[in-house]
């Protein structure tokens, strides 16, 4: 009797395929939330380090927003200019949004946030100003309650992540929108303001529970038993490191920016799901497939859909324009409107 070959118990998800569905969703939205306004958006992103992954990300962008229909302009500047440069952006009316590679003064991260704060609500693609970090780590979806018609721009790689959690159906459509990983444990090793700490409260608000990892140690994300709290809660899990809650991890998401570190496979549970979303590959590849029931090695084409989604959610935010018809204007109310 011939023997049966045994499938391959690990399925590899590129980021391609993930950022053609959401690219999909962008073009339609915007076509209906523009009506007979067919004018391009632009997209003006801001280049002042000389980071290759940034100039690797602009090269992305750039090729996506063409490819799609929209305007990107990068401006290169000295970063004593940026402030300046990103003043006037905000003041010119054919700016639809914002983009700034970070960082940019490597070892001063109070000017990075400055320049984060500088960037117009209005236009800030990223998410990264202050109302709209306060907004998702409070777990507020709207800038404008009661009325409730404006969303809060989420960051872009953070939400880019529960996008692929989205597609690789980890989230839950049975349960109530916002408690949707309740059940699942999740181990996020990196814990950066831009997007380690923002992707682990986006995961505990939506229900899971969250190990978040540093080298500095371990904090536990959750919105309590039982799910119960309106938002996450974080607390220092003293003496924890990786090699605890690899263990315990339902999703193993990493984004350490080192070719240096690789996420210990052999503590890795068997069906995991494994993402990275750093520039580096923080899972040994053909390791991993032995473990983990599905990879994403890379997150950078799904992170630049998500950066369009945000220009768009921006357009539909603003007032519209007038002799907008009444359908034109109901896109707007409900562009994306299960974030």
């Amino acid at each position: 009797m011939a023997s049966q070959e045994v499938p391959k118990t690990c399925k590899v998800i590129l980021a391609d395929t993930i950022a053609k569905k959401l690219l999909a969703e962008v073009k339609e939205t915007l076509a209906t939330i523009q009506g007979a306004d067919a004018r391009k958006p632009t997209l003006v992103a801001f280049l002042a380090n000389d980071d290759p992954a940034a100039g690797q990300y602009a090269d992305w962008s750039k090729k996506t927003c063409e490819e799609n229909d929209f305007n990107f302009d990068l401006r290169k500047v000295d970063k004593e200019d940026l402030e300046e440069a990103v003043l006037a952006a905000n003041q010119d009316d054919a700016v639809d949004g914002i983009l700034v590679y970070y960082p940019i003064w490597r070892n001063n991260q109070q000017q990075d946030r400055y320049i984060q704060e500088t960037v117009a609500l209005s236009k800030d693609v990223e998410g990264l100003c202050h109302t709209h970090l306060f907004n998702m780590y409070h777990n507020v979806r709207f800038l404008d309650p009661p009325t409730n018609q404006k969303k809060s721009i989420l960051p872009c790689t953070p939400l880019a992540i529960v996008k692929a959690l989205e597609h690789l159906q980890i989230y839950n459509p049975i349960l109530a929108y916002g408690n949707r990983l309740f059940g699942k444990t999740i181990t996020v090793i990196n814990r950066s303001e831009v997007n380690g700490r923002p992707l682990a409260a986006l995961l505990a608000n939506d229900g899971a529970t969250v190990y978040s990892v540093d080298i500095t140690g371990v904090q536990l994300f959750t919105r309590g038993s039982g799910i119960r709290a309106p938002r996450h809660q974080v607390h220092d899990k003293e003496g924890w490191q990786l090699k605890d809650v690899l263990p315990l991890s339902d999703v193993v998401i990493s984004g350490v920016p080192s070719e240096d570190f690789k996420v210990p496979t052999e503590l890795i549970r068997d069906g995991a799901v494994c993402i990275n979303f750093s520039s580096y590959r923080n899972f040994d590849g053909t390791a991993v497939k032995e473990k983990a029931s599905i990879y994403v090695p890379s997150t950078g084409k799904v992170t630049i859909a998500v950066l369009l989604r945000n220009l768009v959610r921006l357009i539909a935010n603003r007032q519209p324009p007038e002799g907008s018809s009444d359908a034109a204007r109901k896109a707007r109310n409900e562009a994306f409107k299960d974030d």
